[in-house]
């Protein structure tokens, strides 16, 4: 596919045949992604681009949509995504802004190497590229107007390039004609100007020379009080003398030393830095001073030495890198521009007063027209690296400035540049997804240069993600790990990481001394620190999860480092790159230091014997954090509540761990107790259990209500994510009573009562009930009724249920439960799906959706989203339960949680089996079954339910024999978790297997079972109203309810041991 941008934007097949791309954001969207093209684009970089400073509400859903109609109109695979954003899969070539820029930049290097023929020809092939005004089809689109001057401007000088060349060939007739039409139209272009006199004078025309001459002379002077430049200078004495100035005899040799020079040399491939690229070309057009800055080993060099390398004054031999990390005195700092410049003459250089006299020759050496200065590592001589730039800078107007520092220079007009870590790939991502991240892609590229034949697949792709996302995905500390591959594989690289400055001690013999080592990396930067600096630096280190200012003077002041300089030491790191600012919370900026540099803080703060005072500090702030938040998890404070925690989830276990190693039961006790409603709240089961079993296990402390609570919650935890085992739920609950312990923690007024619930123990609920509902908390007995309801659910009372619902919600909203909320109502959505209310099931989860998300919990809002696409299916509405899915694979993104994504393929597995592509479905259910090999969903869950979606798709496809086999795993698993919702729907799934092999009546029979484990019959789902009514045409009605009834007037738990066997005689049928 080509795709053409200079002029009105054209998209043609592999056979030429048009393709239409409709729509001007479309369009906008398909430019922004071929200026990138085969490289991926950030979510946040395309709406933005697209939309600028006033996106859309939605604006991640209204890309989505765009991408997916532009899938329609390329195909899905040339349009990708990336984890991250989307790339368009073309080459390069493909494009014609990168044809004509590789034919412009490759006849620029022709010509100046003195080939004018070569030039001439690749220079007329770049311009015939162009066909018309660059990204026409995108001119109103904020991502546009840079790039389409860029282009403009390259045009223009590749055009200068084309009648320099001719005329080197003595081919002035030829070009006169257009060099006159272009020079009118750009009568301050210095360089078209002298091309013009060149022409004239060529053909014989000098005085008409010598009067375009005076033209642009007194134009630059009245216009921009300038003085011609000395290119446009020369021409005219060329003239003067008679010369012929189209056929120039060859130029002296430069003098020495004026020549830029030599980049350093790039042995290896450059990956990443796509932004920061385009970032910096664009802000070296814009400001004449820009530093790059960040902490050691993020790159700075490497990116500095690229963006140099494709700046216009490279081509030129206009640009000249000076390495400052050997200068010792900042007095030599001039000296050592010197001698980059003009090492003959720094040789010569009088003695007094040597720093001045060495900016002037290099000031002198640097005039003669646009040039570029790489000042780099200046972070140790930065007050004289910042003297020296504004000295240049002031005296020479054509002169930028390029610099890279671990601190910024700190003068008028800088223009800074962030260097940080290269872009990461999810936690659990597979070799795909990993393989988009420029960090894995770099430790790729290196570790296969040391072990050949190494790549990315499923037996090394989890160590390699875990190195990248360890080391902050910083650039030198992965390419010293990925140096370890000589040795070990991946995995050990990854397990001895605790022990890195140990493990990361082999970079290349020709670095500088400080680059050969992890360690001499942060040493470097550590050694710049002053005392208050560093006694802070280490004290952060405690920090797992980043510090606000608050936490940073709770934690870190003492006597001899006092609160108040707090503030302005962060500020110090944070300009020293040893920490950085991440956003804000609650109003006050967040601080984090990168693994590594934490890690080296870490020894030094044990160095210091400071790190049991420290931490003692620590856990206690973090016990204050968790006390405070936890009654605002259930009222109006909800949502900063919940992003307070989430932020803050990392130190709070780490406070907590620190409790348990300190033999601190009771902080311990109330960290661990304070976050239990928080993990309910957010579903994080698997590391809670963990945490819990661990606290209850090593705290040795006396029973109190924290360890009664804690011992609760982990029970609930153990019945909602795993096998339940037999717990003592009877003891607990006493445990909690004697404590008082829901006085203190209210969500004991649902958790206890659901315990009860579930452990089938009805005298229980009702004691646990009563309980709560005399709490004197109104949240307590609002969260009690709804524990209520769920009772009514399971015997069956639909009705009592949703009409405790809509107290429940009152009751909810009036305290400002968001959750509360958003779970009442799908709760209410539940009972309108089985009463068969289509409109006032989707009315409730659309509802409960906008809260949730209002919340900010994106795992509910997905359950919700796609508790609407299946009530959707029901009613046989596949385009909305289409555009449902699509959302909820957008919000699920946004979570970043596997788990998540796997509810919504399951749902997708179901779309295509209800629209018959069972092809598809049998693919999704293969990648979800990989998938869930990686996650932790709890005992049987996620078999259970890859094992429902096998089953149903394997009864839709006729195929009983292996359906058989599946049912018995399903209903193995989920009567064994106890839950009765699914052990229902895997009775019905029994019936129409039943159905299937011409049995009517057993059929009839496993719906009854369905009933009596539901308490109610599905009223609201369309295949069982079908099947209902096939089964009434085999049977007759009196039979049907006959062999109906009987099953369902069974008990619950007779129901289920029915089932039960009834799925295992059928699995051993053949």
């Amino acid at each position: 596919m080509r795709i053409a941008l200079l002029g009105p934007l054209r998209v043609t097949g592999a056979d030429a045949t048009p393709v239409a791309v409709g729509g001007s954001r479309l369009r906008m969207l398909l430019t922004r992604l071929a200026l990138d093209a085969g490289r991926g684009v950030s979510t946040e970089a395309l709406v933005d681009g697209l939309w600028g400073g006033d996106p859309p509400s939605d604006a991640a859903n209204a890309l989505q949509s765009l991408v997916s109609r532009l899938r329609k109109a390329l195909g899905s695979d040339l349009v990708r995504s990336t984890g991250t954003g989307y790339l368009l899969a073309v080459e390069p070539g493909d494009v014609d802004v990168h044809r004509f820029e590789e034919l412009a930049a490759h006849g620029a290097r022709e010509l100046a190497a003195g080939r004018a023929a070569e030039a001439a020809e690749l220079l007329t092939s770049a311009l015939d590229v162009f066909a018309g005004e660059p990204l026409a089809d995108a001119a109103g689109a904020p991502f546009a107007r840079a790039p389409a001057a860029r282009l403009a401007e390259l045009r223009l000088s590749t055009a200068e390039d084309l009648f320099d060349a001719k005329l080197r060939l003595g081919r002035h007739a030829q070009v006169l004609a257009d060099l006159e039409t272009a020079a009118a139209e750009h009568p301050l272009r210095e360089r078209l100007a002298a091309l013009h006199i060149r022409a004239l004078a060529a053909a014989g025309r000098q005085s008409e020379a010598l009067a375009a001459y005076e033209r642009v002379r007194v134009t630059l002077a009245d216009e921009l009080g300038i003085d011609p430049s000395t290119e446009l200078a020369e021409a005219h004495l060329a003239v003067l003398r008679g010369e012929s100035p189209a056929t120039p005899s060859p130029a002296p040799p430069a003098p020495p030393g004026l020549a830029g020079t030599e980049l350093p040399g790039r042995l290896t491939s450059f990956i990443g830095r796509e932004r920061e690229l385009a970032t910096l070309a664009r802000l070296l057009s814009e400001a004449r001073l820009v530093t790059l800055t960040g902490p050691g080993g993020a790159g700075k060099t490497r990116l500095a030495v690229e963006t140099a390398a494709r700046h216009p004054a490279h081509e030129r031999g206009r640009v000249w890198f000076v390495p400052l990390a050997g200068v010792r005195d900042e007095r030599d700092v001039p000296g050592a521009v010197l001698g980059t410049l003009e090492p003959r003459r720094l040789h010569t250089a009088p003695a007094p007063d040597a720093s001045a006299e060495a900016i002037d020759l290099a000031v002198e050496a640097l005039r003669g027209g646009e040039a570029l200065l790489v000042l780099d590592n200046c972070e140790h001589v930065v007050d004289a690296a910042a003297r020296l730039a504004h000295d240049l800078l002031s005296r020479l107007p054509a002169l930028r400035i390029l610099a890279t520092s671990r601190e910024a220079l700190a003068i008028g007009g800088e223009q800074l540049v962030p260097v940080g870590p290269l872009e990461l790939p999810p936690a659990d991502a597979e070799p795909a997804e990993a393989a988009g991240s420029a960090a894995v892609r770099l430790f790729v590229d290196r570790a296969a240069a040391v072990r050949p034949g190494f790549t990315l697949d499923d037996d090394s792709t989890a160590a390699v993600v875990e190195i990248c996302t360890r080391l902050d995905g910083m650039p030198l500390a992965l390419e010293l790990a990925a140096a370890r591959l000589r040795s070990m594989p991946p995995a050990h690289v990854a397990k001895h990481l605790d022990d890195r400055f140990r493990l990361l001690t082999s970079g290349s013999r020709i670095a500088l001394p400080r680059q050969r080592t992890l360690r001499a990396v942060v040493e470097w930067s550590w050694d710049l620190l002053d005392e208050p600096e560093r006694m802070l630096a280490r004290r952060l280190a405690v920090f797992t999860g980043g510090a606000t200012t608050a936490a940073a003077e709770a934690v870190c002041a003492d006597d001899g480092l006092p609160e108040a300089d707090i503030v302005y030491l962060l500020g110090s790191l944070v300009e020293k790159s040893i920490v950085e600012q991440v956003g804000e919370l609650a109003d006050q900026p967040r601080y984090r230091m990168l693994e590594t540099i934490r890690a080296y803080a870490r020894e030094r703060l044990a160095e210091a014997g400071e790190t049991a005072a420290v931490t003692e500090r620590f856990a206690a702030y973090f016990l204050r954090v968790a006390e405070e938040q936890e009654p605002a998890l259930r009222g109006e404070g909800q949502v900063g509540a919940l992003a307070l925690l989430d932020t803050e989830h990392g130190n709070l276990i780490t406070a907590l761990r620190a409790a348990l190693d300190a033999n601190d039961a009771d902080t311990a006790y109330r960290i661990a107790a304070a976050l239990c409603w928080y993990w309910v709240l957010t579903r994080i089961i698997g590391q809670p259990v963990r945490l819990l079993n661990e606290v209850l296990s090593r705290a040795d402390g006396d029973r109190c209500p924290a360890r009664s609570a804690i011992e609760a919650f982990r029970t609930l935890l153990d019945f909602l994510g795993c096998a339940p085992g037999a717990p003592e739920v009877r003891e607990v609950a006493e445990n909690c009573r004697h404590t008082r312990a829901a006085e203190r923690y209210p969500g004991l007024a649902v958790v206890l009562p659901m315990l009860a619930l579930l452990s089938r123990n009805s005298e229980l609920v009702r004691e646990e009930l009563d309980r709560a509902l005399a709490h004197p908390d109104p949240w307590a007995r609002t969260v009690a009724r709804w524990a209520e309801a769920l009772r009514l659910d399971d015997v069956g009372d639909l009705a009592g249920a949703q009409r405790i619902r809509d107290e429940v919600l009152r009751g909810f909203t009036a305290v400002g439960d968001r959750w509360g909320q958003a779970m009442t109502l799908a709760m209410k959505a539940q009972g309108h799906t089985l009463r068969g209310d289509h409109a006032a099931a989707l009315d409730a989860l659309e509802r409960g959706r906008a809260v949730a998300m209002e919340l900010g919990t994106g795992d509910d809002a997905v359950q919700l989203s796609l508790r609407a696409v299946e009530e959707h299916l029901r009613h046989d509405d596949i385009e909305s339960a289409r555009r449902g899915l699509d959302e909820a694979r957008r919000i699920a993104a946004g979570v970043g949680q596997r788990q998540v994504q796997v509810y919504v393929e399951l749902t997708a597995v179901e779309l295509a089996r209800r629209t018959g592509d069972f092809a598809h479905a049998h693919r999704l259910l293969d990648d979800i079954g990989r998938a869930m090999t990686t996650l932790d969903f709890g005992s049987g869950v996620g078999r259970e339910w890859l094992a429902t979606a096998e089953t149903a798709l394997l009864l839709s496809e006729g195929r009983t024999a292996e359906a058989r086999q599946a049912l018995a795993e399903t209903v193995q698993a989920a009567a064994g978790r106890g839950d009765m919702p699914d052990t229902a729907r895997a009775a019905e799934l029994l019936a129409g297997l039943r159905h299937q092999e011409g049995s009517p009546e057993e059929a009839a029979a496993a719906l009854g079972l369905s009933h009596a484990i539901r308490g109610v019959f599905d009223h609201g789902s369309p295949e069982l109203r079908e099947l209902t009514e096939r089964l009434v045409t085999d049977l007759g009605l009196r039979r049907y309810r006959a062999a109906y009834d009987e099953a369902a007037r069974l008990p619950r738990e007779d129901a289920v041991r029915v089932l039960r066997e009834q799925a295992d005689q059928a699995s051993r049928l053949r």
